[in-house]
């Protein structure tokens, strides 16, 4: 079991001051407290470092108007349930739970506090005070697969997962689709660890993936682990979560950037004006939520002008790696030729593409 590590909690304010004045009291505005629950370390310098600096924004736009309270080290299970409780008794009016394994524990805790705004990570289950967001990472990765297939010379490509969940299967087809345009009979090498942050397991996953003749490395996972081993074989990999070149700044070719903060301080801000409504939110590279690092200056000039063919596709409407014909492992035609996948369809799938191969 994780052990839960409270930082930077922060004290209920003071009683407001009361002034005499015409007979009248006068209060000082108390503070909107705000939660999050993080999933890791905010020192990973990856997913949950990228949700931190979302809370951070917060702080920063909105000032004295909100408290931002945080738990980070959260196991996605039943003990994730009393720290939500928690936070929410705290005085919390607003929730964010960071990471898609605490969707239930969520849902359940919303139930016990009517009163209280929660917002999920990456989940579908939604009620009245419940809303839900996610990132398109799925364009990132479309990027970094591009790069992938152009760049490996053994055509054989590595994929570092966590678990079979939607986002991550997503990531791999995403990632798989786009090297194989580049290069029609590159595969991708799978592993799943089980965990979204053990370093000690990712570092052995990627020597797993190395060994099995992987030139490149992409991780799913969140710290810089899988790149700093790359470093030291003198190979090639992209950051998760956050720019990780400074672990290995010959590795590193480029990283997904997740870009919280916006978010973040809309949904606060329609909490103090009270126009906070249950939605779902799915945005990426057009709307600034997905964002590439700059490219390792090794990359050839070709390879990064089609990245930035991708990059500006996504954004202008005109690139959409999931148009058919799209093939499954098994070889059944998934997507016809010309269709594109509805993004409800993205949301939950469950298979991968052809060419992708478990490694685990």
């Amino acid at each position: 079991m994780t052990i839960l590590t409270r930082r930077n909690f922060i004290q209920a304010a003071g009683a407001a001051a009361t002034l005499p004045m015409l007979g009248s009291k006068a209060f000082a505005q108390e503070k909107l407290k705000v939660g999050f629950v993080f999933l890791g370390p905010i020192g990973d310098y990856g997913w949950t470092w990228a949700h931190n600096k979302g809370r951070e924004a917060v702080n920063a736009a909105l000032g004295d108007k909100v408290e931002t309270i945080y738990v980070e080290n959260v196991a996605e299970d039943a003990s994730a349930v009393p720290v939500m409780r928690d936070l929410a008794q705290q005085g919390c009016k607003l929730i964010f739970t960071t990471s898609y394994g605490y969707m239930d524990q969520t849902i359940q805790v919303a139930s016990e506090f009517p009163e209280v705004k929660f917002e999920h990570c990456t989940g579908f289950k939604r009620a009245d005070n419940v809303s839900t967001y996610n990132s398109r990472f799925h364009e990132g990765r479309a990027v970094l697969g591009t790069i992938a297939g152009k760049m490996s010379k053994s055509g054989i490509l590595g994929y570092l997962g966590s678990y079979k969940v939607p986002e991550v299967v997503l990531g791999v087809n995403s990632f798989a689709l786009s090297a194989q345009k580049q290069n029609p009979d590159a595969v991708v090498k799978l592993v799943m660890i089980d965990s979204w942050f053990d370093p000690a397991k990712e570092a052995a996953a990627t020597e797993t993936l190395i060994n099995l003749g992987c030139d490149i490395v992409t991780a799913h996972t969140d710290s810089p682990a899988a790149l700093q081993i790359l470093e030291q074989k003198g190979l090639y990999g992209f950051g998760q979560g956050a720019d990780m070149s400074s672990f290995a700044p010959n590795a590193h070719l480029t990283a997904i950037e997740d870009i919280w903060g916006p978010y973040y301080i809309e949904r606060t801000q329609a909490v103090l004006d009270g126009t906070w409504a249950s939605a779902d939110s799915w945005e990426g590279m057009k709307e600034g939520t997905v964002v590439i690092s700059p490219y390792n200056k090794t990359m050839p000039a070709d390879v990064a002008a089609l990245a930035d063919q991708v990059q500006a596709g996504w954004k202008d409407g005109t690139y959409n790696i999931f148009t058919g014909p799209i093939y499954d492992q098994e070889g059944n035609l998934k997507v016809k030729d010309g269709e594109i996948m509805p993004l409800s369809d993205l949301a939950v799938i469950d298979w991968y593409v052809k060419g992708v191969q478990s490694a685990s």
